[in-house]
């Protein structure tokens, strides 16, 4: 494929180099050369590749060497799965002249295994063990972007972003911790011309989904598990589901002190739920004392104890979820269990932090990914419907006409006049 950058100046921005990426394609889909078009999930992260300053002449980076990396896979989560992978894709990849790869959750490359021509060949381009592989370090290829999107991917030939890696095909798939849903990493299968099937595809993905199967074997119950379960993104009322199953609507202070509470199971005193819960000095702590006595009817006598005030067992929620993904980079995952601010409607400080928090490091997180749909989920839903800077993003990575057409009216609204104001 005739290189699509050769025509831009040094410093051209992102915009431009995914603008030279699709006339390229279009220009050889024209001669015949490729027949089919751009699909979806490579043009949305050539435009994250553009968008980190990727450059197309890029190397890898190897970050862990040696006894470091040998240390670091040796407490890996995945490296309890090895087995599995090498037992169903070992024998697939030598005798493919393939390769298999598995990464962590940032991209990184913990092990490189397979045909041994296939391995020096990729060791020229540092496709090794303890190289950063992310998208946002090497561009468009398929581990990366496995790990980017949380959705299994497959990568052909020249829609890799990275020049020297366009000879490759390869397919990747997420694997999940199977207590928390968090992202732990990817397996990968890397190879030639032989990979360019669908097949390919299916079978990364029933290998981590095997690789999980596995995992939540070898993981004993934790406490977690008999933790209870608690609903606070997008609602007033917490919803309470307990370990019997039962289905709790709580109050509006019963929803903040349950929150409370279950971020401190060291637990609070009087004073320090006094704090975080009300912004008026007046109220007193009989007034404190008569919710947690009613909280703890609610939950049952045990649930519930006092010097200090904790909760007896763990309580897991949609906010932990949310945070657990954004922590571990899984933003389009972070951004589906989002389903709407913490408590909109409370006036706790406390919880106006967490929820502030959690929303601008969501954001903040989908502005700078740049995904024109996970943008446009945002954009669309209540909490996003004003938000300036997310309605920027989306037109930076989607101009259309409602777009630039809402954008102008939030600039106009908010008196802060915008390149797409007409």
């Amino acid at each position: 494929m005739t290189d699509p950058w050769v025509a831009l100046e040094p410093g051209a921005d992102a915009s431009e180099r995914v603008r030279a990426l699709r006339r390229a394609h279009d220009r050889f889909t024209a001669a015949g050369a490729v027949v089919r078009p751009v699909r979806p999930v490579v043009a949305a992260s050539w435009r994250r590749s553009a968008g980190a300053h990727v450059s197309p002449d890029d190397s890898a980076a190897v970050e862990l060497t040696d006894g470091e990396l040998g240390a670091y896979r040796a407490q890996h989560p995945l490296a309890r799965v090895m087995p599995l992978f090498r037992e169903l894709m070992g024998t697939f990849a030598t005798d493919g002249e393939h390769l298999l790869a598995v990464c962590d959750a940032q991209g990184r490359l913990l092990w490189v295994e397979g045909h041994t021509g296939a391995r020096r060949r990729a060791g020229r381009m540092n496709f090794v063990p303890g190289a950063r592989w992310s998208e946002s370090a090497m561009g468009t290829n398929a581990p990366g972007t496995a790990v980017a999107v949380d959705r299994a991917v497959q990568v052909f030939a020249a829609e890799h972003f990275i020049r020297e890696v366009q000879p490759w095909t390869c397919a990747a798939a997420p694997v999940h911790d199977p207590r928390t849903g968090r992202v732990l990493g990817a397996v990968d299968i890397t190879g030639g011309d032989g990979l360019a099937h669908p097949h390919s595809l299916a079978f990364v993905q029933a290998v981590a989904r095997a690789a999980e199967s596995q995992l939540a074997l070898l993981t004993p119950p934790s406490a977690t598990d008999r933790a209870l379960r608690l609903s606070v993104l997008g609602r007033d009322e917490a919803l309470l589901l307990t370990s019997t199953g039962h289905k709790l609507r709580l109050s509006r202070r019963h929803s903040e002190l349950l929150v409370l509470l279950a971020r401190h199971p060291e637990g609070l005193t009087g004073d320090e739920l006094l704090c975080h819960l009300y912004e008026d000095e007046t109220v007193t702590p009989v007034t404190l004392r008569a919710e947690l006595a009613r909280l703890r009817r609610v939950l049952g006598p045990d649930l519930l104890t006092s010097r200090p005030y904790r909760l007896t067992t763990p309580v897991e929620s949609d906010l932990d979820t949310v945070e657990r993904r954004l922590g571990s980079g899984a933003v389009t995952a972070a951004a589906s269990a989002y389903t709407g601010p913490l408590l909109p409607a409370s006036q706790a400080p406390a919880v106006a932090r967490i929820r502030r928090r959690l929303a601008d490091g969501l954001r903040a997180a989908l502005i700078a990914r740049g995904d024109p749909d996970l943008l446009a989920d945002w954009a669309h839903a209540p909490w996003g419907e004003d938000d300036l800077g997310v309605w920027q993003a989306l037109a930076a990575a989607r101009p259309t006409p409602p777009v630039l057409t809402r954008l102008a009216a939030l600039d106009a609204e908010q008196g802060a006049p915008g390149p797409y104001a007409t």
